[in-house]
């Protein structure tokens, strides 16, 4: 495993040519990376959430790898896209969820930008994601930017790398996405 990044890119090249057995040299590879990420998900989570970080690397890894179109191109794309997947299987969950309790009012503070919040946020995912898709038909940059960063709890200097982005870009796109959330967040509450 002398070049994990490129062993990475080899097997998910042969991944793409159908040779499923790459699947097994894959995982010990992107593992921990996968893992990483969705603790960054969990820990904007409530305690005792259902969802471990385990059963969600595993579920977006079975996901990812079951793509047939995937044009699997190195490393980073890979994890970003799993950063992506998880997101959607929180946003999933977490509307499975709602569906027993309604009317909380939504805010979106620093502490769920930074990850410190410790309460039961399933309406603040839901209502950034709603919003999210909204960013993503105007900037769809900025709206990949704030998957990565939020969702996935990547650094400046891993979303650039996913993005092929200078950090100083991802830098200006994420202060100016996070405050376009926040004004969209605060209009939604004022209706």
């Amino acid at each position: 495993m002398a070049d994990s990044n490129g062993d990475v890119t080899a097997l998910l090249g042969q991944l793409k040519l159908g040779h499923k057995e790459a699947l097994t040299q894959l995982m010990p590879l992107v593992y921990r990376e996968l893992r990483r990420v969705a603790g960054c998900y969990m820990r904007n989570e409530r305690p005792g959430h259902t969802l471990q970080p385990t059963a969600l690397v595993h579920e977006a890894f079975l996901r990812l790898v079951d793509q047939d179109r995937a044009a699997w191109q190195n490393r980073a794309q890979f994890v970003g896209v799993a950063a992506q997947l998880m997101r959607r299987l929180l946003v999933d969950h977490a509307r499975r969820r709602r569906a027993a309790k309604r009317g909380i009012p939504v805010t979106l503070n620093e502490e769920v930008f930074n990850g410190t919040g410790g309460v039961d946020q399933t309406e603040e995912i839901l209502a950034v994601d709603e919003v999210l898709a909204r960013l993503e038909e105007l900037d769809p940059r900025q709206s990949r930017i704030v998957e990565l960063r939020y969702f996935g709890g990547l650094s400046v200097e891993e979303t650039a790398e996913a993005m092929s982005l200078s950090p100083r870009t991802v830098k200006g796109d994420w202060a100016m996405a996070k405050a376009w959330l926040r004004s969209q967040l605060g209009a939604r509450e004022a209706v």
